[in-house]
C-alpha cells in the first residue's frame, strides 16, 4: 500500500465541544457591524468571512480535534498590502511551529530541529478553505444562515453548508457577528440526507483577538547539508501527464493540481492528482507496485478511515492506486473504481 505523505494529517486535529474562555475582539475593524439575520444570506456571510480572514490581523488559541485527538495551538494571522502569513504554535508535545507563507508550508519540530517544507499552492488557510467564487458551490451545496449562538462568549451566526447528494460531508461554520471571523468549524456525516449529531472533525477558538498589526515571521532557511531536514517541492504539471485517467468523478469535482515526485527512499516517482469541488478535496496517488513496499492484503478493496478522511486502495495493472480525501467512503470508492490506466493495461 502506498505510504502517503499527508502533511496535514500529521498536524492537525479538531475539537468536539465549545471551550469556554473569554475572547477580546478589537474594535478597529473596517467591517460592518452585525447584520440582522433575516438580511444576511449564507453566501454573503461566507464572503464577509473570506474578506475578514484575508485582511485582518488577529491571533488566538484554537483547539483542533481529529480522530479523537485533541490539540490546542496558538494561531497568528498577519496581513499587509495583500500579503498573508499564518502561523501555528503547538502547546503540547511534539512541539512544533507551522507557517504558511505564499503557498508554502514550513513545519519546524523543536526537539529535533527537523524542518519540513511542503509547497501547497492550492490551499489558502489552516482554518477553512473556500473558492474565490462562491457561486461554484451552488451546484452541489446549499448555504444558509440557520441561527445565532454564542461561541467563547461571543454572538455568532451559524452557517450551514449542506451537500445536495450523499457524496460529501455537511459543515457548519460559526462566524463572529462583528468581525465575521470563523470561531468554530464542524464537519458532519450524513445518513439518508440527515445530518448526524456526532462531529467528525472540529476546530474552535477559545480566545480570539483582532490586533492593529501582526508581525511577519521569517521562516528558517532549509540547510540541504542537514540530514534532519526534509524538503518536499511541488511543481505543477499538466494532468494529462498522469499515468491514469479519473473517468468517474462526482458532480462538481475538478482536477486542481497534478505533480509527479519521489515519495520514498527509492527515489521512484509517485503520481499525485488533487481534485476539489470547491470545498472538499480528494487526492489520487499511483505508483509502481515494486515501489509501494509490502502491502497488507486485508486492506485491499476496503475503505479505511482516519476521522473524516477515507482511503481506498486497489491494484491497477502493475500499479498501486490509493484515493483519499475528506469525503464519505462511498466517494473515494466511486472515484477509485472509475480510474483506468492512460495507456491501457488495467
Amino acid at each position: 500500500m502506498i505510504v502517503i505523505k499527508c502533511f496535514f494529517l500529521a498536524l492537525a486535529v479538531l475539537s468536539t465541544g465549545v471551550l469556554s474562555t473569554g475572547t477580546a475582539l478589537g474594535k478597529n475593524s473596517e467591517l460592518n457591524a452585525p447584520l440582522a439575520i433575516d438580511a444576511l444570506s449564507g453566501k454573503q456571510a461566507l464572503l464577509k468571512m473570506t474578506q475578514a480572514m484575508q485582511s485582518l490581523n488577529y491571533q488566538g488559541t484554537v483547539a483542533f480535534l481529529r480522530n479523537g485527538k485533541l490539540e490546542p495551538m496558538k494561531y497568528f494571522h498577519a496581513a499587509h498590502d495583500g500579503v498573508e502569513q499564518e502561523r501555528l504554535l503547538s502547546l503540547n508535545s511534539p512541539l512544533r511551529e507551522v507557517i504558511r507563507d505564499a503557498g508554502k508550508v514550513s513545519c519546524l519540530y523543536k526537539a529535533t530541529q527537523q524542518l519540513v517544507v511542503d509547497h501547497r499552492p492550492f490551499e489558502r488557510s489552516f482554518l477553512v478553505d473556500l473558492p474565490n467564487n462562491l457561486d461554484e458551490l451552488d451546484a452541489v451545496y446549499s448555504i444558509a444562515v440557520i441561527g445565532e449562538e454564542e461561541i467563547a462568549m461571543l454572538p455568532a451566526y451559524v452557517i450551514a453548508i449542506m451537500p445536495k447528494d450523499q457524496l460529501r460531508y455537511a459543515r457548519k461554520i460559526w462566524l463572529d457577528q462583528r468581525q465575521f471571523l470563523p470561531l468554530k468549524v464542524v464537519v458532519y456525516a450524513l445518513a439518508d440526507g440527515v445530518v448526524l449529531d456526532e462531529a467528525l472533525e472540529q476546530l474552535v477558538f477559545t480566545d480570539l483577538e483582532v490586533t492593529g498589526i501582526q508581525p511577519f515571521v521569517d521562516v528558517k532557511k532549509p540547510d540541504p547539508g542537514n540530514p534532519a531536514q526534509d524538503i518536499y517541492k511541488l511543481q505543477a504539471q499538466s494532468p494529462d501527464q498522469a499515468g491514469f485517467i479519473a473517468a468517474r468523478l462526482p458532480q462538481g469535482f475538478k482536477e486542481i493540481f497534478f505533480t509527479r515526485r519521489p515519495m520514498h527512499n527509492s527515489g521512484e516517482p509517485v503520481d499525485h492528482l488533487l481534485l476539489s469541488d470547491g470545498l472538499a478535496s480528494v487526492s489520487i496517488y499511483m505508483e509502481h507496485k515494486n515501489n509501494a513496499g509490502q502491502s497488507e492484503p486485508s486492506l485491499s478493496k476496503n475503505v479505511q478511515s482516519v476521522g473524516a478522511v477515507n482511503f481506498f486502495s486497489r491494484t491497477l495493472g502493475d500499479f498501486e492506486l490509493t484515493v483519499m480525501g475528506e469525503v464519505p467512503a462511498e466517494t473515494v470508492k466511486l472515484i477509485a473504481e472509475g480510474i483506468t490506466l492512460r495507456h491501457g493495461g488495467d
